[in-house]
């Protein structure tokens, strides 16, 4: 593959990324927490989401090589 091809292809990867990050971005599951001045946002359920779509992403994109 070309990689002009390759850089197209990763540019809608990430923006694909990036919308479905909007829609998803604080999932039940999430931990957040806010005390005085501090704030702690962990997203747990949002990083296994993630996971599972970059995982099926790799496995569909390997199947082609």
């Amino acid at each position: 593959m070309q990689f002009g091809k390759m850089f197209i292809l990763i540019g809608i990867v990430f923006i694909v990324i990036g919308v479905l990050w909007t829609w998803i971005g604080k999932l039940p599951g999430d931990i957040s927490f806010k005390k005085g001045n501090v704030s702690f946002h962990f997203p747990i359920m949002t990083s296994i989401v993630v996971s599972i779509i970059l995982s099926l992403l790799f496995a569909i994109i390997s199947r082609f090589k």
